[in-house]
C-alpha cells in the first residue's frame, strides 16, 4: 500500500492551548508523534493551522503544510492536507497529534485492514479486560464498538453495547468480549474526499461520534485489534503522566 500519514495539529485548544508545542522529555509533543509515525510510514506530514507549529516541525526536519483555521474536525484538516501534498496514495492515515507513544504495529494493523477490498475506512479497538472493571466499561468517554465476524464495525456507542440481559453488571466482562475504540483512522483516498462532503447525521449528533456519520451513510469500517493502551495528551495533567511514563521507559 502506498500510504501517507497526516498528523492534524491545532494550536488553539480549550483544555490545553499550544499543546503540540508543549515539551515532553525535552522535545515538543508534535516531534515525538512525528518520529513514532516515521517508524512505520515513509511519507508523513503535519497539517496545522498555526505558523508556530509549522516552524517547529520544519526546525526538527519534519514536513508540514498550512491548513485552514475553520475546520471542524481532524478529518477535514486531513483532506485539505492530502489535496495540498498531492501524489497518488492508496491510503491516508490520520494520526492524532497528541499521541506521542503510538506504536508502528498499531499503524500496521490499520493498514492491514485494507487487504480486504470491502474496507473503506479502518480503525483500531482494544479488548476490555476483566481487570479494567465495570467502571471503565461504563465510562462514556471511552466509546465501545461492536464488530462482525469479518472484522467490520457495526456500531460505536458511549453506552455499553451489547447490554447483557439477565446477567449481573459485575459479571459482564466475564461473559462477553467488549471492545474499546482507539481513535485512530485510515481511509482510502477516494473515501476521505467523499466523507468530508457528508452532512452530520442523527446518530452522530446523538452520540457525538463522527464515525457514526460514516456508518449511517453506508461506509464499511474495518477493525484492527491492538493490545497496546494509547496514552493521549488532552490536558496538562495528562502531560505530567506522560512524563512519568516516558521516564519509566528509560
Amino acid at each position: 500500500m502506498n500510504c501517507l500519514a497526516i498528523i492534524p495539529a491545532r494550536y488553539a485548544s480549550t483544555r490545553f492551548p499550544a499543546k503540540p508545542l508543549a515539551m515532553l522529555g525535552g522535545k515538543p509533543i508534535i516531534e515525538r508523534v512525528y518520529t513514532q509515525v516515521r517508524r512505520a510510514v515513509e511519507d508523513v506530514v503535519v497539517a496545522t493551522d498555526d505558523e508556530r507549529i509549522y516552524d517547529a516541525v520544519c526546525s526538527f526536519g519534519g514536513r508540514a503544510v498550512m491548513t485552514s483555521t475553520e475546520h471542524q474536525s481532524g478529518t477535514d484538516r486531513c483532506y485539505e492536507a492530502m489535496t495540498k501534498v498531492g501524489g497518488d496514495y492508496d491510503v491516508i492515515i490520520n494520526v492524532q497529534g497528541d499521541e506521542p507513544f503510538i506504536q508502528p504495529e498499531q499503524i500496521a494493523s490499520l493498514v492491514a485492514c485494507f487487504d480486504d477490498p470491502a474496507t473503506d475506512i479502518a480503525t483500531l479497538v482494544k479488548p476490555f479486560s476483566e481487570s479494567d472493571g465495570i467502571e471503565a466499561l461504563e465510562n462514556p468517554n471511552s466509546p465501545k464498538v461492536v464488530i462482525t465476524r469479518d472484522m467490520k464495525a457495526i456500531y460505536f456507542s458511549r453506552s455499553v453495547i451489547p447490554y447483557m440481559r439477565g446477567v449481573e453488571r459485575q459479571e459482564w466482562l466475564t461473559k462477553h468480549k467488549y471492545y474499546k475504540h482507539i481513535g485512530m483512522y485510515a481511509f482510502r483516498s477516494r473515501t476521505l474526499g467523499e466523507i468530508t462532503r457528508l452532512e452530520q447525521s442523527s446518530l452522530e449528533l446523538s452520540e457525538k461520534l463522527e464515525q457514526l456519520r460514516w456508518l449511517e451513510n453506508g461506509y464499511r469500517i474495518g477493525v484492527g485489534i491492538t493490545d497496546i493502551e494509547t496514552i493521549g495528551i488532552d490536558t496538562p495533567d495528562d502531560l505530567r503522566r506522560a512524563e512519568e511514563f516516558l521516564a519509566a521507559q528509560r
